[in-house]
């Protein structure tokens, strides 16, 4: 199937937002090119690989069916916990009860426990730090950035704010440049244990779910690159300019005291998870009352006919991202409004919320959404990643804050170029989603 009109949308789409990003840079003479155009081909040649050569394609089906298998083994531990609370929709317990519907914290977020724990077992063994450390080569001897933001991108494609633990000993001495990278690195990918959650929301409409999270989550690494560079050129000489690190890390005494330390930090996830969805929710909840009762009263001053919500106010901000990205136009509005709710309400509550509408909405709008969406690209996760890197350098506490906003928007950006990269290859005939529901 050759190029359509929608494939070009999306592959001018990818160029507009560098266009709209170097209009807000902070420096526009001092564009790093290389950057620019080897980020730009490596995502292009990294979304060809998974979506149009048969080897790459097999490769992330074998990936999707690991996580897949990977998940069913967790559910095992879930269901001995919470019983039938923790049956999945559609699919009967292991005694033949029913589900009780979709439940997030008995469904979903037990995954991230487990996936926590095998990330740190993986730890233990090396196994992350020869993956990471290769993917930290690619991006620095092609980009030519330093070896410390590209070991931190490059970590950031597996977890989430123990990325920074990996460049602790760099973290001092990097560049407003380089913060800002390794910040909007870490908003625009997503850490593998909170990916599980997701799968576990979406496989059932969605088979292949897993695969196309995974490749989101590599192409979003050189887009972060990317964006920071646009929006925050590089002033400075960084120290580790083109040179390539390894990895810090603390190893525990034993696999026992990995997989304890691994769990402990999951359950801590799950709960910050859950406080904040408690409390934004609730947030946007009372906002959303008071601009209803606003609402009510303007609708019937102006004859209009709006549903006054954050979310729908939203929506329309983001409307000409989604046009950007190829969204076919029946979906724009649908698409808008998840990449907005995102903003406000985190990742987790747009994917929730996409798994509800996904059955009305054409194939190519689901791909883009589900690339768009996975990021931790939110005002919440804003604030996580700059506490927690500047607990681990609190002399660049002040620098770090500074740049944050740049780097949110950095990351908002990477994740819908990534869309326009995956929509700019044409979707048809892809084993990738032959099985899309």
């Amino acid at each position: 199937m050759g190029l359509t009109v929608d494939n070009f949308r999306s592959l001018f789409g990818l160029f507009l937002l560098c266009g709209l990003a170097w209009i807000f840079s902070a420096n526009r003479r001092r564009m790093n090119w290389r950057v620019i155009g080897v980020g730009i081909a490596l995502q292009l040649a990294l979304a060809l690989f998974i979506f149009k050569v048969p080897v790459g394609a097999r490769l992330f089906l074998w990936a999707n069916e690991i996580v897949v298998k990977i998940l069913s083994a967790a559910y095992q531990g879930t269901y001995f916990v919470f019983g039938r609370l923790a049956v999945m929709p559609g699919a009967p317990g292991p005694n033949g009860e029913a589900s009780l519907g979709f439940i997030l914290v008995f469904q979903a977020l037990p995954a991230i426990i487990f996936f926590a724990a095998l990330m740190s077992v993986l730890y233990y063994c090396g196994i992350m730090q020869v993956v990471i450390k290769g993917f930290a080569w690619v991006f620095t001897r092609l980009m030519r950035v330093s070896g410390a933001e590209s070991l931190c991108a490059a970590s950031n494609i597996f977890v989430g704010i123990e990325s920074s633990l990996t460049i602790r000993p760099y973290l001092e001495k990097m560049t407003r440049s380089e913060l800002c990278t390794v910040l909007a690195a870490g908003m625009a990918t997503v850490a593998s244990t909170v990916m599980a959650a997701y799968v576990g929301m979406l496989k059932s409409q969605f088979p292949n779910i897993a695969a196309h999270l995974m490749s989101a989550s590599l192409l979003s690494a050189p887009a972060a690159i990317v964006m920071s560079k646009i929006l925050l050129p590089e002033e400075e000489n960084p120290r580790t300019l083109g040179t390539c690190v390894d990895p810090y890390f603390e190893k525990e005494n034993s696999l026992f005291e990995a997989i304890i330390n691994g769990a402990n930090a999951g359950v801590k996830l799950v709960v910050g998870v859950v406080a904040l969805l408690l409390a934004v929710l609730g947030l946007v909840g009372l906002l959303n009352l008071a601009l209803g009762w606003a609402g009510v009263h303007m609708n019937a001053r102006f004859g209009w006919d709006l549903k006054w919500t954050l979310e729908n106010m939203l929506g329309y901000v983001f409307y000409p991202f989604s046009a950007i990205m190829g969204v076919p136009a029946e979906d724009s509005l649908t698409v808008s409004r998840l990449v907005g709710e995102r903003v406000i309400l985190t990742e987790l509550a747009s994917y929730q919320h996409l798994a509800g509408v996904m059955g009305s909405m054409n194939p190519r709008s689901v791909v883009l959404a589900t690339y768009a969406l996975c990021g931790f690209a939110h005002v919440a996760s804003l604030a996580i990643f700059v506490g927690g890197a500047s607990a681990l350098a609190p002399s660049r506490a002040r620098a770090l804050a500074s740049v944050g906003v740049r780097a949110l928007v950095a990351a908002t950006l990477a994740c819908f170029m990534t869309a326009c990269v995956a929509g700019a290859i044409p979707m048809g005939n892809t084993l990738l989603l032959g099985t899309l529901k």
